[in-house]
């Protein structure tokens, strides 16, 4: 019961809040599926969720099925066709904010209640069939949250048992389907404060035995909505000499860009990336466009699909240990 859907589970980390691991882990997941992946975000900071306001989805309620909640559909999978030469997978999430009165209601919960939703959330939620990927959203810091999360991560991919070889020559351990937890994206911002407290989530992935997939360096420059270019307001770097010194794969920098935050406020003259004109205001289908379409014209989506190609690549083809 739960993950059994589930390939691949990647968790969202950082050490430091308000770096941005809700916005990059629905630019990856936006980007998964744009390149055809069924994928799954799971929101487990249960004291600040934002996925379901970043989806503009914060007045869906999760739907009591059978043997589980069922989660809220962002969007659905499609065929490439004559007039749509995109193919794309399906989208769905599941956060605590979806089973709350109102996006005001506070949560204070000690530990154990923390720790027994989310292992509620492992336990009985009913993916999709074929879920590709599950990308798990989580708070600031190295507490309740991360060590529940990843104890019930590590004890699915344990859970082993004996058969016997087809030959009858022994027995042999054979994994019963469950996912394993394939490792962690690590986000930061570049300014040595943040990438000082990063570090400790770097050391927590060792300690827990989580690999690193990459570190993106978030908010790393603005970009101009006009032409693009990308201007060092802050200072940039950080990220990538702190994953180069962890010795962990650097995935790349991501500046700040206004039609990224026009795009999840519901805005819809978004600038477009590729010539810096304003694109078509939003009126008949494009007002209506899903989020995964409208991404296609965020001058963030290339960036996002290279790291979405390069953390599939290392997932599918890990390294020789």
């Amino acid at each position: 019961m739960g993950l059994e859907n589930i390939k691949h589970v990647v968790l969202i980390l950082s050490g430091k809040g308000g770096v941005g691991k809700s916005s990059v882990t629905l630019q990856l997941a936006l980007s998964l599926t744009q390149q055809g992946q069924n994928v799954g975000i799971l929101d487990i900071d249960l004291t600040g969720p934002s996925i379901p306001r970043l989806l503009n989805l914060e007045d869906k309620k999760v739907t009591q099925a059978p043997g589980g909640w069922l989660p809220v559909e962002v969007h659905d999978a499609r065929e490439a066709t004559d007039n749509d030469t995109h193919k794309r997978g399906s989208l769905q999430a599941l956060s605590l904010a979806f089973l709350l009165p109102s996006r005001s209601s506070a949560v204070i919960w000690r530990g154990p209640k923390k720790t027994a939703m989310i292992r509620q959330f492992v336990s009985d939620v009913l993916w999709p069939p074929n879920t590709d990927y599950l990308l798990i959203d989580t708070p600031p810091g190295t507490s309740d949250e991360h060590i529940a999360i990843v104890e019930e991560l590590h004890k699915l991919a344990a859970d082993v048992r004996p058969v016997t070889t087809s030959n009858g020559n022994g027995l042999a351990l054979e994994i019963d389907g469950r996912p394993k937890l394939s490792g962690a994206v690590v986000v930061t911002t570049p300014q040595a404060i943040a990438t000082a407290d990063v570090r400790k989530e770097l050391n927590f992935c060792v300690k827990t035995q989580i690999p690193v997939l990459g570190v993106i360096e978030n908010m790393a420059g603005y970009m101009c909505p006009c032409c693009g270019e990308i201007s060092n307001v802050f200072s940039k770097g950080g990220g990538q000499i702190m994953a180069s010194e962890a010795n962990v794969p650097f995935l790349g920098s991501v500046p700040i860009d206004t039609g990224f935050g026009a795009l999840v406020e519901g805005v819809n003259d978004l600038p477009n990336a590729t010539n810096g004109n304003p694109a078509t205001k939003g009126h008949g289908p494009e007002r209506s466009a899903e989020l995964v379409e409208r991404y296609r014209r965020c001058g963030l989506c290339p960036i996002f699909a290279d790291f979405a190609t390069r953390i599939d690549q290392r997932i599918r083809n890990p390294p020789a240990s």
